[in-house]
C-alpha cells in the first residue's frame, strides 16, 4: 500500500515526467481535482473528476505545453496523514516559445484508506513569465535544488536575482516562516 509521501512523489514523477501510466499509482479511479488560479500566466479547469480526466489535464495536456519541468513540495507529510497541505515551487519551459514559467502555491492533499489520493485541489498563487533567454539560469537553478522535497530555505538558494522573481522570493520567505501545517 502506498504511503501519502510515495503518491505525492509519484504524482510529481507522473506530471514532471508526462508518464501518464503512474498517476493509477498515486490516484483513485474516483478521484477528484479542483484548481484555483490566481494568475492570468497559465489555466486550468476548475473542477476534474475522475483518474482518466485527472492524467489527460496535469500530464497529457500539461506536458503538450510545457518541458523540462521541476516541481517541488516545500514541506512532506508524515505517512500517517489522510490530509496534508504543503506550499509549492514549480519551474518549467513553454514549449512553443521557450518562455520560462516559475510559481508557487499551495496543494490540499486527501488520501484513501488505501494511501491513494482522492481529492487534490492545487492552488495557484504565483506564476511568472520570464523570457527564453533566462531559461537556462533559472532551469539550472531548479535542477540543483532537492527534488522533489525542498525546504523554502534551500529554494532561495541560487533564485536568479530577476525583478520578475522578486514576488516569487518574497512568497518563499513568508512560507520558510510559518509554522510547520499539522
Amino acid at each position: 500500500m502506498p504511503s501519502p509521501t510515495d503518491a505525492i512523489h509519484t504524482y510529481i514523477l507522473a506530471k514532471d515526467g508526462n508518464r501518464p501510466f503512474l498517476m493509477k499509482q498515486a490516484f483513485a479511479e474516483n478521484a477528484v481535482l479542483e484548481t484555483v488560479v490566481k494568475s492570468d500566466a497559465i489555466s486550468f479547469p476548475g473542477a476534474v473528476e475522475g483518474l482518466a480526466a485527472i492524467e489527460d489535464v496535469l500530464v497529457r495536456r500539461f506536458c503538450a505545453d510545457n518541458e523540462n519541468v521541476y516541481t517541488f513540495c516545500l514541506s512532506r507529510p508524515a505517512d500517517t496523514d489522510r490530509r496534508f497541505s504543503c506550499h509549492w515551487l514549480v519551474g518549467m519551459s513553454m514549449k512553443a516559445t521557450g518562455q520560462l514559467r516559475i510559481g508557487c502555491g499551495r496543494y490540499d492533499w486527501h488520501f484513501n484508506g488505501q494511501g491513494k489520493i482522492e481529492k487534490l485541489v492545487i492552488k495557484i498563487d504565483l506564476m511568472k513569465i520570464l523570457p527564453g533567454d533566462e531559461r537556462d539560469a533559472a532551469i539550472g537553478w531548479l535542477a540543483t535544488l532537492p527534488y522533489p522535497w525542498c525546504s523554502p530555505a534551500e529554494a532561495r538558494k541560487g533564485l536568479p536575482s530577476r525583478a520578475a522573481l522578486a514576488d516569487i522570493a518574497e512568497h518563499l520567505k513568508q512560507v520558510a516562516s510559518l509554522p510547520a501545517t499539522p
